[in-house]
């Protein structure tokens, strides 16, 4: 039984930060780990283009040698249309994803820098690739920069709402929203997830926070308050924008998932994840990238009071 459902974004948002490409096998057997210590969901690569971001360079190839567990959503990044055909090519291979994200920016200025788009682009960027997919994936709708913009400040909670309800309309039932420098405070989670979840019955909302300022616990415990059952999490706290995408500025990784799954865990909420593996699949992350990574966890060990 599990109270939420966690996505282990290791592999993807995690892996996009660094400089160094992982090798093939290497991603797919902390992928198959993951999944093996109970993550329902995993974020395993992206269709980017290789030339943009070359860690995701071997997506068909680590895809079509990735045994499956059973009841577990691998998902890809797909930025157009192109890169959905890709998906649909490995799907009908017999080894492609099960669930890929659609991206709208919450701001016109984070589109333009990070999306090479306008939001009125990308919108219809977005319909294709909804049309495209003809449903046979999972579609997950994720709005970045949903809390705050580090080039326009405050976003308005109407526009995101509006911004969901377009999602709803395409189809799309499950929609994510980032924090994506860590600007969101427990106030301003509650109330806009609260709305989502009022306003929206048939959309499942995703927590997407980055650890920028040291505040994606609170908030995520904030996102639980307000019924939130989804959430993206990464080994080490590892992630964050592209590399070549230089904004926000310190830390930019995600909420670290060891921290998150013992919090959760202590105060009486189910993860379904082993924890007897969870610590030991963490130290295979930072064996990965040879480096001590951003877990209080790994360095603590798990809350002793935990039954």
């Amino acid at each position: 039984m599990k109270d939420v459902i966690l996505c282990e974004c290791f592999a993807r948002d995690g892996l996009q930060h660094e400089p160094d490409f992982l090798p093939t096998q290497t991603k797919r057997a902390l992928i198959e780990k993951f999944a093996k210590i109970g993550f329902s969901r995993v974020e395993a690569t992206s269709y980017s283009n290789p030339a943009v971001i070359p860690q995701f360079a071997d997506a068909s190839e680590l895809l079509a040698g990735l045994p499956r567990e059973e009841g577990v959503y691998y998902k890809a990044t797909c930025a157009n249309v192109r890169a959905v055909e890709r998906a649909l090519i490995d799907l009908d291979a017999g080894y492609g994803a099960n669930e890929i994200s659609l991206l709208v920016s919450a701001s016109e200025s984070h589109s333009l820098r990070n999306l090479k788009r306008s939001r009125e682009d990308q919108w219809r960027n977005i319909e294709q690739m909804a049309n495209a997919a003809q449903g046979r994936f999972r579609l997950i709708g994720t709005i970045s920069v949903a809390f705050g913009c580090p080039f326009e400040g405050r976003i308005d909670e109407a526009s995101v709402l509006r911004d969901v309800a377009k999602f709803a309309e395409r189809g799309v039932r499950f929609v994510t929203l980032g924090d994506t420098t860590g600007v969101a405070t427990p106030q301003s989670v509650r109330s806009l997830f609260g709305q989502v979840l009022s306003e929206f019955p048939d959309i499942s909302p995703i927590a997407h926070f980055h650890d920028t300022r040291a505040t994606g616990l609170v908030n995520y415990v904030a996102a639980l308050e307000a019924g939130v059952r989804y959430y993206d999490c990464a080994f080490g706290g590892v992630g964050g924008h592209p590399a070549k995408v230089k904004y926000g500025g310190g830390h930019t990784g995600n909420v670290s998932t060891e921290d998150w799954v013992n919090l959760l865990e202590s105060m009486g909420v189910r993860t379904g994840i082993d924890l007897d593996g969870l610590l030991s699949v963490a130290a295979e992350c930072e064996q990965a990238l040879g480096r001590e990574l951003h877990s209080r966890v790994v360095r603590s060990g798990l809350n002793p009071l935990l039954a």
